[in-house]
């Protein structure tokens, strides 16, 4: 299909397109189905000129992934030839990228659909172009191979920010390796050094854009739950917020003492702050993994949150506890109540658990946890996006309604170092608890009345016989 009728139906109403497409032989109509320069918004293409990589940073349902599958699909048929696709996980890479509703084997038309292999991790072309895909998880498989082309999708999730390094010492195919990156939006150091980079190009689009063709009811739920937040400039407008004012934590703190390893750990804990809700629209329930060394430093070592029954996240939880050889499991009961304990303990009747309750307020309790970020005592292995997004717009005076989200990882998180590392605070569950028993155990021992015999004949002594019997 040419590029001047392209033009022409571009100025056409979508019911006459419509009618055009329906008029074509069947073969012209397939391929002006597939023609992607007239599905696509402007945006959406990527942009003229020199380039090496294009920074696609856009809120979630603008149609970032199709635009990746898409640039892959041209550039095949240009000539690449060795293509890197890298994902956050290793899943990322096979159900979105791949096998995606908008991923490359969706969008090919079967003369050109790539034959994939997962056990391979490869898609392998007609016309000879390899595509192989990567985890993030995992930097060192990118240490070695060699390529032309890559995708990397939702860049600002990635667990390792070396990946990324990695993949770019393996550029170096052709005359003019090119990376696109897909990604919503975080102040992360490595997206935030891709904005200031002179060789890249950003685009920058917000969900709105894309909004013809979002479920309608999905749309509104997004926007009834984020719009006006916090969360929702970022997730829905595409913005690179810098750091929130007032914030108990900042980027800089938690970058300054990330780590890719942690040492041996001498203790280490599952903390949960369950959610009284399961469902769509309930609160997350938080549940981090964190650890301390022999040199008092506390380390998270996994975050996995999210939204579940009671049931999945007992389960969730005391699989971490095994994996990660945990010492004790600590959750608040302020709203599960007995109900928390007895969830874990249907899934392992031997778990050692604790129950925490909650007396302060939520800024209270993390303060002390705050401070040991600034110490430089606190470390994560790896990035944790949503936890992190949580903690640098943690203010004193948060609030569910304005955030978007009731921040439960962050309460996680505190739950989890202050059993670490933070001396007990007054009324805070059971610590609460030893601080009676060690006041009572100090008081000293109040001398008893000495008790009177009546003497006999007395009036005492009658009601003394009479109780007697």
């Amino acid at each position: 299909m040419t590029a001047s009728l392209l033009e022409q139906l571009a100025d056409l109403p979508k019911a006459e397109v419509d009618a055009l497409i329906r008029a074509m032989a069947p073969g012209e109509a397939n391929a002006f189905e597939y023609d992607w320069r007239y599905r696509a918004r402007p945006e959406q293409l990527p942009p003229a000129g020199s380039w090496r990589v294009w920074l696609l940073m856009a809120g979630r349902g603008f149609g970032k992934t199709r635009s990746g599958a898409e640039w892959v699909r041209a550039e095949v048929k240009a000539g690449r030839r060795r293509i890197a696709l890298v994902a956050p996980t290793a899943a990322d890479a096979r159900n979105v990228m791949v096998e995606g509703a908008s991923g490359i084997l969706a969008i090919s038309p079967d003369p050109e659909r790539p034959l994939y292999e997962p056990s391979k991790r490869r898609l392998t072309w007609p016309n000879g172009a390899v595509a192989t895909t990567y985890s993030a998880d995992e930097p060192e498989r990118l240490r070695g191979p060699q390529h032309d082309a890559a995708w990397c999708d939702e860049l600002a999730a990635w667990r390792y920010p070396e990946a990324w390094d990695m993949l770019m010492f393996g550029m170096r195919l052709g005359a003019d390796p090119r990376t696109v990156v897909t990604t919503t939006p975080r102040p992360a150091k490595l997206i935030r050094d891709l904005v200031r980079d002179p060789i890249c190009v950003v685009t920058r689009g917000s969900s709105y854009e894309n909004r013809a063709n979002l479920a309608p009811a999905f749309f509104d739920q997004i926007i009834r739950k984020y719009e006006g937040t916090r969360l929702g400039r970022q997730e829905l407008e595409a913005e690179l917020l810098e750091d929130t004012p007032g914030a108990l934590w900042s980027h800089g703190s938690i970058e300054a003492s990330r780590l890719r390893l942690a040492p041996e750990m001498t203790r280490v804990v599952v903390a949960i702050d369950p959610a009284v809700t399961s469902g769509e629209e309930a609160d997350e329930t938080g549940i981090i993994v964190a650890g301390k060394d022999h040199n008092g430093h506390g380390y998270v070592l996994a975050d996995i949150s999210g939204r579940y029954p009671p049931t999945e996240w007992a389960r969730l939880a005391i699989a971490a506890y095994r994996t990660h050889r945990a010492d004790r499991i600590v959750a608040e009961v302020n709203n599960g109540g007995d109900m928390v304990g007895a969830t874990l303990r249907m899934v392992d009747p031997n778990v050692a658990f604790t129950a925490v309750r909650a007396s302060r307020g939520k800024v209270v309790r993390a303060e002390p946890v705050a401070a040991l970020y600034q110490q430089g005592r606190a470390h994560h292995i790896g990035t944790f996006p949503q936890l992190e997004d949580q903690m640098t717009n943690f203010t004193s005076d948060i609030g569910r309604v304005a955030a978007g989200y009731s921040p439960d990882r962050v309460d996680a998180l505190v739950w989890a170092f202050s059993e670490l590392l933070v001396e007990p605070m007054k009324g805070e569950g059971i610590y609460e608890l030893y601080r009676q028993q060690a006041k009572a155990a100090a008081q000293p021992s109040q001398p008893q009345p000495a008790q009177t015999v009546p003497q006999p004949g007395s009036m005492e002594w009658f009601e003394a016989q009479k109780k007697q019997g």
